[in-house]
């Protein structure tokens, strides 16, 4: 996966110095376009996810991925757990979680998760973890943090529409 059709993100268009950065934005991005919006738990239609939930998910992809990249690196090669997107919405109320608790979350998540991508050594960005999606495959640190980069900017999207 290099490109998404949908959003239009570009993985190879990243370079491994930006993505500390352009990740660390990610929490006053989504308080921005949050901050307009008046009914955050509206879902606009049954299928789709409301604004609230969409930070949820952003917030707990963040997390996650942080979690996988310290994996990729105390272990060779290890095979990175599906994060059970839809259940975990479920199980965790994200729409009746506190909004300003949830991006508070998110940006403290995202900071952490920059910090981890910057501390890396140019050897450490090959390091591999088994990625499950688009296909399972092993997937390199920079693809990781490229494609928690195109969660950030896809969920953007998804909440201007």
């Amino acid at each position: 996966m290099d490109h998404c059709d949908e959003c239009g993100f570009r993985y190879s268009e990243v370079p491994a110095a930006e993505l500390p950065a352009r990740l660390a934005a990610a929490g006053p991005r989504f308080a921005a376009i949050l901050s307009a919006v008046t009914q955050p738990r509206r879902r606009p239609a049954p299928a789709v996810w409301s604004p609230l939930e969409y930070a949820c998910h952003v917030r707990d992809v963040l997390i996650v991925q942080r979690d996988r990249l310290e994996l990729a690196l105390a272990a060779d090669h290890p095979v990175f757990v599906p994060m059970g997107r839809d259940e975990r919405a479920v199980l965790e109320a994200y729409n009746s979680q506190e909004m300003h608790l949830v991006l508070a979350a998110l940006t403290g998540a995202a900071h952490r998760l920059a910090r981890a991508f910057s501390a890396l050594t140019p050897h450490e960005w090959e390091r591999t973890g088994v990625y499950n999606w688009p296909t399972v495959e092993a997937r390199d640190l920079l693809w990781l943090g490229r494609h928690t980069l195109h969660e950030v900017e896809h969920h953007l999207m998804d909440l201007r529409r």
